[in-house]
């Protein structure tokens, strides 16, 4: 596959029956549900799943997404998500990049850009990151 960037977390996928709309293609709310799932499992990956978020009191929560549809994606055809940590200020703030591509050809499908906030999961309000996730998500994410 042609990634936008190196070493991305990868999420492969296949598009079933419930994932096609009325165009007979995946309807663009499941290329949401597929960038959410992307981000959990490279979070988790990275030690930083929810039962981390709970213990620490804090979680990532979207503030914006900015989506790119390229080409569309059929039933029974086989994809992969990848995602990077983009960018973060280390303090609330945290962008993700995806790029989703076909399989059988190669052809990127989709790009989106997530913008995360750093909140208090028992207030809901934006309260700093906390060590653990400004080390955990800096870890990875591209340089600059």
């Amino acid at each position: 596959m042609s990634w936008d960037y190196p070493e991305p977390y990868i999420l492969p996928l296949c598009a079933e029956a419930a994932d096609i709309d009325e165009f007979a293609h995946v309807n663009n709310a499941v290329y949401v549900q597929w960038m959410e799932e992307c981000a959990w499992q490279h979070s988790m990956a990275l030690g930083l799943g929810f039962t981390e978020y709970q213990a620490l009191d804090r979680g990532m929560a979207v503030l914006r997404h900015e989506i790119d549809y390229l080409a569309s994606a059929h039933e029974g055809e086989t994809l992969q998500m990848a995602t990077w940590i983009a960018h973060s200020d280390q303090r609330l703030k945290m962008d993700r990049y995806f790029q989703l591509c076909r399989v059988a050809d190669g052809v990127t499908v989709l790009r989106a850009k997530t913008t995360f906030v750093c909140i208090e999961l028992s207030t809901g309000r934006p309260k700093r990151m906390p060590p653990a996730f400004v080390q955990g998500y800096g870890a990875v994410m591209l340089p600059e």
